[in-house]
Formats: structure tokens, C-alpha cells, sequence
């Protein structure tokens, strides 16, 4: 008994000792706490022995604890330090996609055959303006002729300038008054004379004034200056002056009058503007593709990281009388591409392995250039990385048959036989083309090739076998990614063209943030209550 007692008063001395060695190594506390503050009067007096004793007793506790001293993958798991919030960094970032907005997106592709456009041509039936879409995407093949002038010498622009001014006034024409509202003449050029002389006699000019055509394009350059913005910057600063840009664009454009000297694009003449639905965002010209976007006035503003990519695939590999037009924007936190090619033309056997390779040469060639401010933002570079691609044009592929067994099953309205030896159909299925790629129906008749001026194909009126072509559907429009779906897939009836216009409408869903982060798995632009939750939080031992 006596032997116990005196170890147990060994080891309390030894406790006491202990504590008074750590009060001694910490002599520097009480020079801290026992100095005078700003005020001169002492700190309270229990400071420092309550202070001493938190100190001791977490000495003690870290004494009898070594394991806490492990690293953090070999402590045993406890509920208390579990439960720590010592970092949110870990937090899915899908969490931050706060809604799914859905928007119409109106996909439209011609081959107009070389020929510039009248001034009474009708584009509204083909644009379907009454359908409430929020996105334009327009595209054209052939609208210069492919010579070697327009191919090797220098481009002519004047013809796309003109059907910009034709789209931006079937876009716009229900806010102009304009003494140019008829519907659409036959195509014929005496009858196209016809209304470019009345014109002239009724106003003194016509709509396509070269002095008009430059004002209209400088005008819609102009109007894609925002749109090619970073639109993920952390800095407020720069999101307001986007938006107060993006608003006094907009007023400019709901506000503007067009003189005699303006062509901008509904009008083009002495008529006023009342107010504008939609807008141009981009346009770029190669040859004879031809690819514009429209939006709607409020989607300008969500619209950033505009660019643009050209392939040529034509003469030698390069020129561009063959390949595509690529546009690539983000639209909210969702990126988009739209693709306008023209492919390799023929209807011999093997021709539509030519066809093949321009795909795979578009898709491996097409680059964007890196534009966007944030390092940990992942804006797509290449096609198949956009979350929504859509790829229309003149692809240019036949049907695998003879001329007089098409023209049978034509008259059969046996579409469902022809569509088997449709070469897209056969070359997608083989896997050797537009692989993931999706195309919707096809309920409506071949679009190529018509006669001038006529709803007959165009072998059934010549009789050399030279000129005569298998009709075929060589102009289509398909999608890729996810969130998209066809709402329609048709055709128009334009006697302007050997080919008829094809046009499909989508509803597709785009990821909206509530901090303006690219998209799930990127990196966040929060505002201050978001980033205040991502601050690790500090806990002491105290608390146990």
C-alpha cells in the first residue's frame, strides 16, 4: 500500500513538473497577453490562468492521443472529425446547374445554283418566321458560280450581301411597312426585270445599291463584336460592361431609322424600321458556301466564345469550291457548332467514297482558335467536342441506282425502296461515315435535280443522257449530341434552283448556371455567397 501511494505521488509530481516545464517554454504567452493595450489599461487578470489551463489540458489531450498525429488516410475513422467541413471543394459541380432552358433552333440549307437573288424573292415560307424560333441558322452552296475567276482570282461578295439583306427582311418584315410585300414572282428573268424596273420607277433605286450592299455588311459585322467575347470572366467589371453593351446594342438597333442611303436588312429604300426581332450574329462567305446565324434580340446577350473555321476541299485538296463553313458558339453554358459544306459532286460508282473523305478531312482539319480568358474553362476546339453540333448542306450523295429504275419507283412514290440505296444511308450504316450522327425521317421527295424554272426533274426534259442526272437527295441536314430533338424535316417548293430548299426545326436543351461556370466538371465563375461557401472552414481542437 505504502509502495502504490508513493508511485502514484511519483507520478502526480511528475504531471506537475510537466506542466510547469510547458508554463516555461510558453513564457513568451504572458508577454503577449500581459502587455498594455491601445487603451493602456492591463488585460483582465483571469486571462492567463484560464488560458494556461485550455493549453494544458490540450497538451494532455494530445499526449494521450498519438494517433491523431497519423496522417489523415491512416487515422481510424471517427464521426466527430468526419463530420468537419474542412473543405466544399468536393462538391459536384453539377449542383451548380441550377435549369434546362429549352430554344427552337430553325436549320435551313439551299444549293441556289450560282444565281444571285431578285429583290422579289419571298424567303418567309422557306424561313418559316411564324413558327416562334429563337435561332436562325441559314445556310447556301453555290452562290457565285464556281469558276475559275470566282475560285482563283478573288471572291465575290456581292450575292451574299444580298441575301442577307433578303433574310434579315423575312426575319424582320412584320415591324417594316414597305411597298415591296408580295408574294414571290415566278423566278423567270422578265419577270425579275419587271419588279427591279418598277422599283426603280417608284422609288429612283433599287434594293441592291452596291453603296447599300457595304452598308449592310459593315452594319452586320458590327454586330457580332460582343458575341466573340469571353463571356466567363471572374471579373464583375467586365460581365456589366458586357451587358450595358449588349443593351445599348440592342436600342440602337430597335431605334434605327433607314435613310435612303441604308440598306440594313429588312428594307431598302425610304421605309422605317420600327423595331428589329432579330439579329445577325455572324456571317462568312467561302466561294460559294455561304453560312449566316440569326438570334433573337434577348439571346444575344447569353451568346460568347464566337468563332469561325473554313475547310476547302475543292481543287487540289485545299480550294474552296469544296468543304465547309464552321461556326462554334456557346450559348448559356451549353457550346454549339454548325457545319455548312458542300461535298464532292458525281453520281459515278465510288464517287461517294470522295464524299467520305471530305467528311473525315472536315471533322480532323476543323480547328478553333482558343479565345477564352479562364485556363480552367474547356471551350471546345474541335467539332465532335461541342455538346450540339448540326451539319447541313449540298452532301451531295446519290442514289445507287440506274436513271430508269429510280424514275419507276419515283412514279410508285416508293420512297421507302429508293431511301435503301440512298448512298448516305448505306454509308452510314456501314460505319464508314458521320458515325453518332443522327438524321430524322425523310418524308418528302429528291431535291436534286430540277429544270430551270419547273417542278419537273431535270432528266425527264433532256434527252441527252450527258446532262441528265438520277434525282437524289443530295441536300440534308443532320445532328449530333445530346438534348436535341427533330420537330420537323421538310423541304420548300422554290422553283429558283435545281435544288429545292430543305429545312428542319429543333428543340434542344441548354445547361443555364447559377455562377456562370462553362459546364458540369468545369470551374465556376460564383458569385460572392457561392464563393464564400467554398472557403475551407478552420476548427480547433478546442471544441473536443
Amino acid at each position: 500500500m505504502l509502495n502504490s501511494s508513493h508511485q502514484h505521488g511519483t507520478k502526480a509530481a511528475a504531471a506537475d513538473k510537466s506542466i510547469k516545464g510547458d508554463k516555461k517554454k510558453k513564457s513568451l504567452l504572458p508577454s503577449i497577453f500581459g502587455k498594455k493595450g491601445r487603451s493602456g489599461r492591463e488585460s483582465d487578470g483571469d486571462v492567463l490562468p484560464d488560458l494556461n489551463r485550455q493549453y494544458a489540458a490540450r497538451s494532455f489531450f494530445l499526449d494521450a492521443s498519438p494517433l491523431i498525429r497519423k496522417s489523415f488516410s491512416d487515422r481510424p475513422s471517427n464521426s466527430r472529425i468526419e463530420s468537419l467541413n474542412l473543405c466544399t471543394f468536393e462538391r459536384p459541380l453539377e449542383e451548380q446547374i441550377i435549369e434546362k432552358k429549352e430554344y427552337r433552333i430553325f436549320v435551313g440549307t439551299w444549293n441556289v445554283g450560282g444565281r444571285p437573288p431578285h429583290v422579289g424573292l419571298n424567303l418567309e415560307d422557306f424561313l418559316q418566321v411564324e413558327e416562334g424560333i429563337d435561332i436562325y441558322v441559314i445556310g447556301f452552296q453555290e452562290i457565285v458560280p464556281l469558276n475559275a475567276g470566282n475560285v482563283l482570282v478573288i471572291e465575290d461578295n456581292e450575292p451574299a450581301t444580298k441575301w442577307l439583306a433578303l433574310i434579315g427582311r423575312a426575319l424582320n418584315r412584320p415591324k417594316c411597312r414597305s411597298l415591296n410585300d408580295r408574294d414571290e414572282p415566278s423566278s423567270d428573268s422578265n419577270s425579275s426585270k419587271h419588279i427591279n424596273q418598277v422599283k426603280e420607277e417608284k422609288t429612283g433605286r433599287t434594293t441592291f445599291q452596291r453603296s447599300s450592299l457595304k452598308a449592310l455588311s459593315k452594319q452586320n459585322r458590327a454586330n457580332s463584336d460582343l458575341a466573340k467575347i469571353c463571356n466567363c470572366s471572374l471579373d464583375p467589371s467586365s460581365v456589366h460592361w458586357r451587358a450595358r453593351e449588349m443593351r445599348e446594342f440592342i436600342k440602337r438597333i430597335e431605334s434605327i431609322a433607314v435613310d435612303e442611303n441604308s440598306a440594313l436588312p429588312c428594307c431598302g429604300g425610304q421605309e422605317k424600321v420600327i423595331g428589329t426581332d432579330y439579329c445577325l450574329i455572324s456571317n462568312k462567305q467561302m466561294v460559294g458556301i455561304f453560312l449566316s446565324v440569326w438570334v433573337r434580340n434577348a439571346l444575344v446577350q447569353h451568346i460568347g466564345h464566337l468563332r469561325i473555321s473554313s475547310t476547302g476541299r475543292g481543287i487540289m485538296g485545299y480550294l474552296g469550291n469544296k468543304g465547309c463553313i464552321a461556326m462554334s458558339m456557346t450559348i448559356h453554358e451549353t457550346s454549339f457548332c454548325f457545319i455548312c459544306s458542300h461535298l464532292a459532286s458525281g453520281e459515278k460508282e465510288g464517287d461517294e467514297l470522295r464524299r467520305n473523305s471530305d467528311v473525315t478531312e472536315i471533322l480532323k482539319n476543323t480547328q478553333f482558335p482558343k479565345i477564352c480568358k479562364r485556363t480552367t474553362r474547356r471551350v471546345p476546339e474541335r467539332i465532335i467536342d461541342h455538346d450540339r453540333a448540326f451539319w447541313l448542306g449540298d452532301l451531295n450523295y446519290r442514289v445507287a441506282l440506274s436513271y430508269e429504275d429510280t424514275r419507276t419507283l419515283l412514279d410508285d412514290n416508293d420512297w421507302d425502296a429508293l431511301l435503301e440505296k440512298d448512298q448516305l444511308n448505306m454509308e452510314k450504316e456501314a460505319g464508314r461515315v458521320f458515325h453518332g450522327w443522327k438524321e430524322g425521317k425523310i418524308y418528302f421527295a429528291p431535291t436534286y435535280k430540277y429544270s430551270h424554272n419547273s417542278d419537273e426533274y431535270a432528266g425527264e426534259t433532256v434527252k441527252s443522257k450527258k446532262n441528265r442526272r438520277t434525282p437524289a437527295w443530295c441536300d440534308r441536314i443532320l445532328w449530333s449530341g445530346d438534348g436535341i430533338e427533330q420537330l420537323q424535316y421538310n423541304r420548300g417548293e422554290s422553283r429558283f434552283s435545281d435544288h429545292r430548299p430543305v429545312c428542319a426545326v429543333f428543340k434542344t436543351q441548354v445547361e443555364v448556371s447559377n455562377s456562370g461556370c462553362y459546364r458540369k466538371g468545369h470551374s465556376s465563375a460564383g458569385g460572392r455567397s457561392s464563393i464564400d461557401e467554398t472557403i475551407p472552414q478552420r476548427h480547433s481542437f478546442y471544441e473536443f
